[in-house]
């Protein structure tokens, strides 16, 4: 209940502070430190003193201030581990504040990779209220300030955060950015590594910079496909111009999450980093879309507290699709919104939290809000739509806003809208009503049909005509998904027409064919040459499976390939090699190949599959169980969840306990120290 209630004292301290001080400019002096993982810097800010007012107050987690001076003078402080607290020195109107600060963050703030090899990495995460961990600076969102960041760091890596490059000074190793607007102290950001970047101009002018690893040259064109055209078209579509002068992004490894829309610089997972075959398993197109729509919904104009968090994530929810709408066309952007309404139909059941409510889910400020406005959208017109939309933009920008601020410039548009009505049924009742979601999906003739088959009793020979049309391909896909247990005898004609469909209805059959029949099994193998490697994954391990005694042909066709950025195919590939392979040498090199990929000299996605891997082959391996219990102190959170609870799960085993208090004898200190926690839990 303290923290509850610390966390509501500042939140209406500090709104009750952007009242009375206006925090107007930040000039930031930052020496990021890769040998203690700290920062420590010195901070100008200039504040303007509105009303009278008792202390001001700067988020600043468990920091140490030295030399604080308002307007040149030294002041009394308070810091409280959690704030700087001022309650001298400041007059009414404009006033300068400096101080020196240093910080060892345990979040926010990541130090990733090898810093003796050039792996290295140093990034930042700041959503929510968290950069206030690495920068005194403000976790109320309505606190906007034009932040300036000079970096002082080693010349051999590239340093970036928000804003325009001014310049890099050769003899300080000092980086310097400048914005010229304000923003909320959740966007600012930090990348540091080795990056190379290619550079573009928008058709409005706007400067783009793509940033990649100097490893991954050669999946440059894969990963950023289509993004001049998204930036393009979201400009368009939106009518305001791209408001921040310039637009870069950042792929950096182990990231918190798909993206981040840091003004100007859009931080995104190197799991979307991929080569021509990787991106038909898994693409960059919808983050880098929905990110860039943050830059105006969210960034340009940001919701005044989390009750209207729709307004930014439902907002780049819809543009992101609207903009793969223009990329793929008229049936994807349909599919898309039904696969969307499926999933909100089915959280339904157990979701009764409305759009507009702080404490919704994920899955209702995106996609209800998306659907939100996608009915508003069709309800109004896109023209009028469009008008509300930038008569908002422009009247609110670099401030903070409210549902209702939204919703009357839809009203002033189109007078005799009910905008009551449309705010109760979508943002304020919670469900979602799936008949009249479909009244809005059946205007797209694609998904009609897909709509009635799901509901309606089908032959073979209906799927058959299905399946020689032109129909989208997910509909195709759903035939076979819904025939999975259905004798091949019985589908064979329908699988030979499939087989000759895209790769995406191949792929669909290769997942549902987990027995081959030996006539279907020269046509099966074909999988492993599809310009996918989730489906060379799966017929991998398909054919192994149901044929072991051509098994180290198909490992021999398969060597070598390294798959996706989680290596998954890799590592299967392993998994099958490792059991058939007799020779004990190769044997073992196959087994510290896996230990290898275990090791935090990768990314979690690597390590985690490793792992998966090597608790199905030697569960009481001591490297395994060491890998194992090292994962829980990575800094991602859904890779310390999987080994967290696979170490309570296997502790049950008593062979398994029994190997952790062997090992816990004989370990370093900080693993016996690991080994301990979990086994007197």
């Amino acid at each position: 209940m303290k923290t509850l209630f610390f966390l509501l004292f500042s939140i209406l301290t500090f709104s009750q502070q952007t009242k009375s001080v206006d925090f107007l400019k930040c000039e930031a002096f930052l020496n990021p430190n890769e040998t203690n993982k700290s920062i420590s810097g010195q901070i100008r800010y200039e504040f303007k003193v509105k009303t009278k007012i008792d202390t001001i107050r700067i988020d600043a987690k468990n920091m140490q201030f030295t030399e604080v001076l308002i307007n040149r003078k030294e002041v009394k402080h308070k810091n409280n581990s959690k704030e700087l607290l001022l309650f001298e020195g400041f007059k009414k109107g404009k006033n300068k504040l400096t101080f020196n600060y240093s910080a060892t963050p345990k979040q926010t703030l990541y130090f990733t990779g090898d810093f003796s090899n050039g792996s290295d990495q140093i990034w930042t995460q700041g959503q929510g209220r968290y950069t206030s961990h690495w920068l005194p600076s403000f976790d109320d969102v309505n606190e906007k300030v034009i932040f300036n960041l000079n970096i002082d760091y080693l010349k051999y890596s590239k340093v970036i955060a928000n804003g325009t490059f001014v310049k890099y000074n050769n003899v300080k190793t000092l980086w310097q950015y400048k914005m010229q607007k304000p923003m909320s102290s959740y966007l600012v950001m930090l990348a540091i590594g080795n990056f190379e970047k290619q550079e573009t101009k928008s058709k409005s002018g706007t400067p783009l910079e793509f940033y990649f690893d100097k490893n991954d040259v050669s999946k440059f064109e894969p990963t950023y496909r289509y993004s001049k055209q998204i930036f393009d078209y979201l400009e368009q579509e939106i009518g305001v111009k791209y408001p921040w002068g310039i637009y870069r992004q950042v792929p950096v490894r182990d990231f918190l999450y798909a993206g981040m829309e840091n003004t100007t610089s859009t931080i995104f997972s190197q799991d979307f980093v991929v080569d021509s075959i990787g991106f038909n398993d898994k693409n960059y197109i919808n983050v880098n879309a929905h990110e860039l729509a943050h830059q105006w919904f969210g960034d340009l104009i940001t919701a005044q507290s989390g009750k209207h968090h729709w307004l930014q994530e439902g907002f780049a929810t819809y543009y992101a699709l609207l903009a793969e709408k223009e990329v793929f066309g008229d049936d994807y952007f349909y599919n898309e919104l039904y696969d969307y309404a499926l999933q909100l139909r089915s959280a339904a059941k157990t979701d009764t939290i409305p759009v507009m409510n702080e404490k919704a889910s994920s899955l209702s400020f995106y996609k209800k809000g998306a659907w939100a406005l996608h009915t508003l959208r069709e309800d109004i017109g896109a023209k009028n739509f469009q008008k509300a939309v930038k008569i908002y933009l422009k009247k609110y920008q670099y401030k903070n806003v409210i549902t209702d601020e939204f919703l009357a410039e839809v009203k002033k548009v189109v007078k005799d809208f009910d905008t009551e009505n449309f705010k109760k049924k979508w943002l304020e009742t919670s469900g979602f009503d799936m008949v009249l979601a479909e009244s809005y999906l059946v205007k797209n003739k694609s998904v009609a049909g897909y709509i009635q088959l799901t509901k309606e009793k089908k032959d073979l020979e209906n799927y058959k005509a299905i399946l020689e049309s032109e129909t989208y391909f997910p509909i195709k896909q759903y035939i076979f998904y819904k025939l999975a247990n259905t004798p091949f005898e019985d589908k064979k004609e329908l699988i030979e027409i499939g087989m000759k469909q895209n790769l995406y209805v191949r792929q669909a059959i290769a997942e549902t064919m987990t027995k081959i029949p030996v006539e279907f099994k020269a046509q099966y193998e074909t999988f492993l040459d599809d310009a996918s490697y989730n489906t060379k994954e799966m017929a991998l391990v398909n054919l192994c499976k149901n044929f072991p005694e051509d098994k180290d042909k198909y490992i021999k066709k398969m060597y070598k390939i390294v798959g996706n950025n989680d290596r998954s195919l890799q590592i299967t590939w392993l998994s099958l090699a490792i059991v058939s392979e007799e020779d004990e040498f190769i044997k073992k090199q196959m087994y510290l190949d896996l230990i290898d990929y275990s090791s935090d000299k990768y990314e979690s996605s690597i390590r985690q599959n490793a792992l998966e891997v090597l608790l199905k082959l030697y569960p009481n391996d001591g490297n395994v169980i060491a890998s194992l219990f090292h994962a829980t102190s990575h800094h991602k959170w859904q890779f310390t969840k999987f080994s967290r609870d696979k170490i309570r799960e296997l502790l049950k085993k008593p062979e398994f306990r029994s190997r952790v208090e062997e090992l816990a004898k004989t370990a370093d200190e900080k693993t016996a120290a690991l080994y301990m926690k979990f086994l007197k839990e």
